[in-house]
């Protein structure tokens, strides 16, 4: 399989997370409550960090890069707001050439460092046309589309959940507290499907009408892989779209990355806010369980 320069397929997903932690704990990481993976354009999410230590996905030997623009490709450790925290800038897609065990490897990361919960993030197209660009979604589930799981072919011996329930995937106790705050904060968001597909083209009108007819409210080329992950590890996920772009077929406008980016950029005061309301809001609750 061709992967992009600088990572090493031959290299065990298991060995990938043992070095990164590693070399995180040795920069100074400790131990985190919350992981956050950053989809495209929102890397600012890590800028917020307090006493942030940073390693670059190119300086742990065989790790993938992210290799799509508005994926900076670092993790970042400190606290916010008072709260440790582990970030994902960037994560790594199919259409990369990775293969699917290695989408999962900033979750397995987080996991490894202590993370009691994970909030995952991403640009993703609009299929309601109620829910127009910049719309927030809080996803509620999703379809994959993708036809690949990242837990295929893993080493029986490492294997401590074989069949995870997916029926909780988006957890219910974390998306009512990220509706609460967003109520709290007057930040307008959305509640949908998310469906995961291959890419990197983007739909046609004929896809986008049948991910309509199956119940989907947003669609992406992500995500998908780190949900059945958190699920096999059992760590509870919130999941946020930001809606970039209404889908083909919604508008007469070409599709462009470009406007993946602006929409990240023009959205920033209120992901921002939303996100450290509600890390702060999730630690506090899991600290009292």
């Amino acid at each position: 399989m061709n992967v992009p320069r600088g990572a090493n397929p031959t290299v065990s997903p298991t060995a990938l997370v043992e070095d990164a932690v590693d070399r995180l704990r040795a920069a100074g990481a400790g131990r985190v409550e919350a992981g956050l993976i950053l989809g495209s354009g929102l890397s600012y999410l890590a800028e917020d960090v307090d006493d942030p230590m940073t390693v670059g996905y190119d300086e742990i030997p065989g790790f993938p890069r992210s290799t799509v623009e508005g994926h900076s490709g670092h993790f970042v450790v400190g606290t916010l707001d008072t709260v440790p925290v582990g970030f994902a800038q960037g994560r790594f897609h199919l259409y990369e050439g990775y293969p699917p065990p290695w989408l999962a490897l900033p979750v397995r990361v987080f996991a490894a460092l202590g993370a009691r919960f994970l909030l995952v993030t991403n640009a993703a197209g609009s299929l309601d046309p109620d829910h127009p660009p910049g719309t927030l979604l809080s996803i509620t589930d999703h379809i994959n589309l993708q036809f690949a799981n990242p837990l295929i072919g893993r080493p029986t011996d490492e294997v401590t959940n074989p069949f995870p329930d997916m029926c909780n995937a988006y957890d219910a106790g974390l998306r009512e507290q990220l509706t609460a705050i967003a109520l709290e904060h007057e930040i307008p968001l959305r509640e949908g499907v998310y469906a995961g597909v291959l890419g990197p083209s983007y739909e046609t009108a004929a896809e986008i009408g049948l991910l309509r007819k199956i119940g989907a409210h947003a669609v992406g080329m992500s995500t998908v892989a780190e949900v059945v992950a958190a699920a096999e590890l059992e760590l509870p996920v919130v999941g946020i779209s930001l809606l970039t772009n209404y889908a083909t077929g919604l508008t007469a406008e070409p599709l462009h990355h470009d406007e993946v980016t602006e929409a990240a950029a023009d959205a920033r005061p209120r992901i921002e806010a939303l996100v450290r309301a509600f890390i702060r809001s999730a630690a506090s609750e899991l600290r009292s369980v």
